[in-house]
């Protein structure tokens, strides 16, 4: 286990299973989705976590198992790692609690506890309730520009990806196989990323509210914070 030095003595096995969280009361929520993400307060704090799930077509017959022995390259630990550095830098993303990794013969399960910021909704489910404002999307274009100039490249940036307080303020979570890059093309792909994302949950519905001018408000956000 990898942990937040200030909580280390606070830790328990138990906070890593969803069943004995049940059982003990700890258990407050549950979101799903490829990585199932179950909600809980321990102690007085809110914290959110994470299984890691398997995607794609290997996912379908591989549920949550990843091939490899070093902890430090788990992608538990990774992500810990990167969210701790990410905060270094000033960045608005999750506090990481704790990475657990259970080790076999050759492969690892992964776990991963994050403080959960309060009163937040994911993009998408702000996008189904109402539209938002100029100044909304501008600052997230803003906001996204401050990730990429740190390098700060996010493996699966859409619209679930991106939580917004009651202040919309802005945040980013499940950094899973994100990176620091040096400079390039990336960049450009992790907006397309995005878009692709906002388009296919307005492709099935009819309630969402976003138009190419809030898109295009977004890349003025994004190029004026250069």
């Amino acid at each position: 286990m990898l942990c937040d030095a200030d909580i280390a003595t606070r830790l328990t096995e138990h906070l890593f299973d969803p069943e004995k969280l049940k059982q003990r009361g700890w258990l407050t929520g549950r979101a799903l989705g490829r990585g199932e993400a179950w909600f809980l307060n321990y102690r007085g704090h809110d914290w959110v976590l994470r299984h890691f799930r398997r995607g794609g077509q290997v996912g379908r017959f591989v549920v949550d198992c990843y091939l490899g022995w070093s902890l430090e390259r788990s992608r538990s630990w990774a992500e810990w790692r990167l969210l701790a550095e990410l905060r270094r830098l000033g960045l608005p993303v999750p506090r990481p609690v704790a990475a657990a990794v259970q080790r076999g013969w050759g492969y690892y399960r992964a776990e991963l506890l994050t403080e959960r910021i309060p009163e937040t909704l994911s993009l998408a489910a702000r996008l189904t309730d109402e539209a938002q404002s100029e100044e909304f999307w501008r600052a997230l274009g803003a906001c996204l520009r401050r990730f990429h100039d740190q390098g700060v490249w996010h493996a699966d940036l859409n619209a679930n990806n991106i939580l917004i307080d009651s202040r919309s303020r802005i945040y980013l979570i499940d950094f899973d196989r994100g990176k620091i890059r040096a400079p390039g093309g990336w960049a450009r792909q992790n907006l397309q990323r995005l878009q692709r994302s906002l388009l296919k949950i307005r492709a099935a519905s009819t309630d969402f509210h976003f138009d190419d001018a809030d898109w295009q408000r977004l890349l003025q956000g994004y190029a004026s914070s250069c």
